[in-house]
């Protein structure tokens, strides 16, 4: 049976990254050609890893469900990355990347990961700006950079409002050498449905094409899985519909512990929902943040009069407003972490103050923005500060230049001017930061698989500071996998290429076959959509924003009936040996209906608050998340023995020797 070692080298935290790699094997240049690698997921995590592993010399398998690498969900992020850089001389630092990320996760991460993170930020950063990223630049022609996320310094670097997209441009780019050089054999269009462990070391995957339907074999000495979160156990979430957690749940069923389920980021400025007919929530920009003050009306007439459509949020006073953020977090203000801010607006709609029809929104106002912006440029044209309209006129162009995608995005879905009048905004589940367990190498508890990115458990803790993701995924892929896989492959250099000939492959292929008849022929009822979006409304209702041990026991109850209904009454329409998007979600759906039941599981055996993981039974006076450090300062690693209801506990025990554990205070 696996156990857990987190691998932590010894040694002082800030020389721990650089004495391991002083003291790990490698594998020299011409032995490299001999070893494959094969890395499911074209993601910044998958897509810089694979470049980069193709770069040192590997033979590289890559695989992605689109039909291109570049369409991978990366491409969505819109606000920025963070890392130490300090061009504005504001403070930062390695340490403080580090305590910021550690204190906003609720004291619920590892500090060596982390100290890792935050020290190869800088690199990314460089990496980035040599690819050709268009960051922000000042006046002064040093890239430009903002605050946002829970930090009181400037360390998030943006990309107007594609910062996603063009980091992902640089490692597809990347990879695209690499597949002109032969390093890299791209298979698009292709989905794992399974990993082979052979002789307890992780060998290769089988895979489906998902244009002619065949199963396929592919055999690598090491596997990465890169492959995402699983927001979408929630139907609705801020991710495309194709996202998915089948890699990683494949892996936990062949014995790589799943951890912290339960940690799921809750983003705060998404576009609210419009009906039942969504299939998408539209994520806006956290960046946003960095100069939307988010407010709602103080009097309920006020809100009664705005969902009748006889008063505009413009008309209401500063008086009658309550900016509730500043008002409850004065130190932090509109920056508080996700968690924090994403409980504090629940908590003014469920008190009846939300602004939309459904009671479910609240304001992202510029107007302050655009006239503090406004007076500034006026100065430096040598204008009137006091001309209200050349103010409003100049002020609106800097947060044009700023956020001018997002505002456009937000009046095509909204048919609301943002310039003119607040956007609305309510919190929607975004990022998850459970995932596959992975040691201070990225290893899972199955030897030769790791596990990078999204799809692991991350360096977050309970809660991720906004713009981490983008620098987690590119960290692992660029700066720390090549590393340590390295250490692992250079006991393979004499093993020879693995054949997919052998028991392990037959069995895992014909357990994948056996999956495909199954969904196939079960000629149900309801479509795949209809059990998604029940299982949906079980995880928001009951695992969402607040949790309930009452709440969670019948989550747990729902599920599983809801699970065994699935297997009995499913209709998948088509046949395997053709392109069937309703298989592919079939198989997925079966995947988040026994997730969805572990991640209840979870949330209950944690009898506390932190970050994402909210108990109501475990709250402060004030609403806030309390924690038991006593009993809960570890990692929820669960062994898959069968059914998820099944799953059997182990505890990685976090040690904090470099940071104090208090009580998060944003005020």
């Amino acid at each position: 049976m696996a156990k857990l070692n987190s691998g932590v080298p010894k040694g002082e935290l800030k020389d721990k990254w650089n004495q391991y790699k002083d003291s790990i094997d490698l594998v020299n240049p011409a032995n490299k050609r001999n070893i494959d690698v094969i890395v499911v997921g074209t993601g910044l995590a998958g897509g810089s890893a694979s470049a980069t592993l193709a770069e040192l010399g590997y033979n590289v398998k890559t695989f992605c469900y689109q039909d291109s690498p570049r369409r991978a969900h990366s491409i969505a992020a819109q606000g920025g990355i963070n890392a130490a850089k300090n061009y504005q001389g504001d403070g930062d630092s390695t340490y403080r990347l580090f305590y910021d990320t550690v204190k906003g996760g609720d004291y619920r991460s590892r500090e060596a990961n982390v100290y890792r993170l935050a020290e190869v930020s800088t690199n990314i950063i460089d990496q980035c700006v040599a690819q050709g990223v268009p960051f922000a630049r000042d006046y002064g022609g040093l890239l430009d950079n903002r605050s946002f996320g829970g930090v009181l310094v400037s360390r998030t670097f943006y990309a107007k409002g594609q910062t996603g997209q063009q980091l992902l441009l640089g490692a597809y780019s990347a990879m695209n050498r690499q597949i002109a050089r032969g390093k890299i054999q791209m298979h698009n269009r292709h989905e794992m449905l399974d990993v082979v462990v052979v002789d307890g070391k992780a060998r290769g995957i089988i895979a489906r094409n998902l244009i002619t339907g065949e199963v396929e074999r592919h055999s690598a000495h090491a596997v990465v899985i890169a492959s995402g979160g699983y927001g979408n156990v929630y139907f609705l979430s801020t991710n495309a519909m194709g996202s998915n957690t089948t890699a990683a749940w494949k892996v936990h069923k062949k014995g790589a512990f799943f951890a912290n389920p339960c940690y799921t980021q809750i983003h705060p400025t998404c576009i609210p929902r419009s009906g039942d007919y969504q299939s998408k929530l539209t994520l806006m920009s956290e960046s946003l943040r960095n100069d939307g003050r988010i407010w709602v009306p103080k009097n309920m007439e006020d809100v009664k009069a705005l969902r009748d459509g006889t008063l505009k949020a413009t008309e209401i006073t500063e008086e009658n407003r309550d900016y509730y953020l500043e008002r409850r977090y004065p130190a932090f203000g509109n920056l508080v972490p996700r968690d924090v801010a994403s409980r504090a607006a629940k908590e003014r709609c469920d008190e009846g103050y939300g602004v939309n029809k459904t009671g479910e929104a609240v304001y992202l106002d510029f107007s302050s923005a655009i006239t503090r912006y406004g007076k500034e440029q006026a100065l430096l044209k040598g204008e009137d500060e006091n001309n209200y309209q050349l103010v409003k006129k100049l002020g609106q162009e800097i947060v044009k230049s700023k956020y001018g995608n997002l505002f456009q995005m937000y009046e095509k879905i909204v048919d609301e001017n943002p310039y003119e009048t607040p956007m609305m905004i309510y919190p929607a589940v975004h990022y998850t930061m459970g995932g596959v367990w992975v040691d201070y190498n990225l290893m899972t508890t199955v030897p030769g698989l790791y596990a990078i990115g999204e799809a692991n458990f991350s360096d977050h803790g309970s809660n991720r500071l906004g713009a981490s993701a983008l620098m987690q995924g590119l960290a692992d892929g660029y700066f720390v996998l090549p590393y340590t896989i390295g250490d692992y492959l250079s006991d393979d250099i004499r093993t020879g290429s693995i054949s997919t000939d052998s028991p392990e492959f037959d069995e895992a292929e014909n357990n994948v076959n056996k999956l495909l008849d199954q969904l196939i022929n079960n000629k149900g009822k309801h479509s795949v959509d209809y059990y998604h979006k029940k299982l949906g409304k079980i995880m928001w209702d009951k695992c969402g924003m607040a949790r309930t041990e009452t709440g969670l026991n019948q989550a747990i109850k729902e599920i599983k009936e809801l699970r065994e209904d699935f297997w009995k009454n499913v209709i998948v329409p088509g046949n395997r040996n053709e392109l069937n998007k309703e298989l592919e979600k079939a198989g997925r759906v079966a995947d988040f209906l026994e997730l969805g039941e572990l991640f209840a599981k979870d949330a209950l055996t944690r009898n506390e608050s932190c970050g994402g993981h909210f108990r109501e039974e475990y709250a402060t006076k004030e609403g806030e998340a309390k924690r038991d450090d006593k009993n809960f300062t570890f990692v929820s690693a669960w062994e898959y023995v069968g059914e998820p209801s099944e799953a059997k506990l182990h505890k990685e025990q976090l040690e904090f020797e470099n940071i104090e554990v208090k009580e998060r205070s944003y005020k």
